[in-house]
């Protein structure tokens, strides 16, 4: 296909919007609703989107979306790859490759996401950068989604954004580098042909002389699953990160968890409360 179909491409979102129930999203039902399905405005807000953007693709008058708006949509949608490329093809952009789409996260996937919407739990693809977050863990860790570029890297942040590291304590940073340029490793391993990945270590290696002298290591399999966070209106937060790995997409989902009854425990709830106003 070598046009955009504005009819088809908004019968679709109609359809498959409607098919969706607020529960499958992770969405209050809410006493006096009507409408079976979602909302154009709910869509809107899981995309990222204006209300007024995406109302004038499902009444087929809107400009044709991007490659990363149509991501964004499938997301918000729980589209399966099928419909992915389906919608896609609809738009007029060729269909993106089954092997590993960095962007696209398995309806299951978010599924889980959407029952965590009061836990700090993210999206992160196989590049380093996280795809999507629930209201508690923006509220944790900052909007990470919003970055763009090289930022989009969670490595390179670490080394080469001011300020990033911060999140940490200042005694678990050297050994959270060595973790970070780990991860960045294996990535280059899994997908070594990605210009994603190269650009970043080229990036670090040229800013970076402590990036450059632990990447001299070759370090990998370094985790640390047991983390403490500085948050400015908190304090120290002591958190376990779970990881739900998504073979077929190479997505990792990280849940932050606490001990029940700890003061970590009360600090992640009051963070959740702050993020669900934040998001309004």
């Amino acid at each position: 296909m070598t046009g955009m179909d504005r009819e088809q491409l908004a019968h679709f979102l109609r359809t498959r919007r409607e098919a969706l129930a607020p529960e499958d999203v992770g969405m209050p039902r809410g006493p006096r609703r009507r409408t079976s399905g979602l909302r154009r405005e709910e869509v809107a807000t899981l995309a990222q989107m204006s209300v007024d953007y995406y109302s004038r693709l499902e009444q087929g008058r809107g400009p044709q979306p991007s490659e990363p708006m149509l991501a964004a949509i499938s997301r918000a949608l729980r589209l399966s790859l099928d419909e992915r490329d389906h919608l896609f093809r609809l738009a007029g952009h060729g269909t993106p490759s089954r092997v590993v789409r960095f962007d696209h996260i398995s309806p299951g996937l978010m599924r889980v996401l959407d029952r965590l919407q009061d836990t700090p739990a993210q999206v992160m693809n196989v590049l380093g950068e996280t795809l999507v977050q629930t209201p508690a863990a923006v509220a944790l860790l900052g909007d990470q989604v919003a970055r763009t570029g090289l930022e989009r890297n969670a490595t390179y942040r670490f080394f080469a954004v001011p300020g990033q590291r911060d999140i940490y304590p200042a005694e678990d940073q050297e050994s959270l580098a060595r973790t970070f340029a780990s991860d960045l490793r294996e990535s280059v391993t899994r997908v070594p042909d990605e210009p994603r990945v190269t650009a970043v270590v080229e990036a670090l290696l040229d800013a970076s002389e402590e990036f450059a002298a632990i990447w001299e290591r070759h370090e990998v399999g370094r985790h640390h699953d047991e983390k403490r966070l500085v948050h400015p209106e908190v304090g120290v937060i002591d958190v376990h990160c779970q990881h739900l790995h998504d073979p077929s997409q190479l997505q990792n989902l990280l849940v932050f968890t606490a001990v029940p009854g700890s003061p970590s425990a009360e600090k992640l709830a009051f963070l959740d409360v702050a993020g669900r106003q934040l998001l309004g």
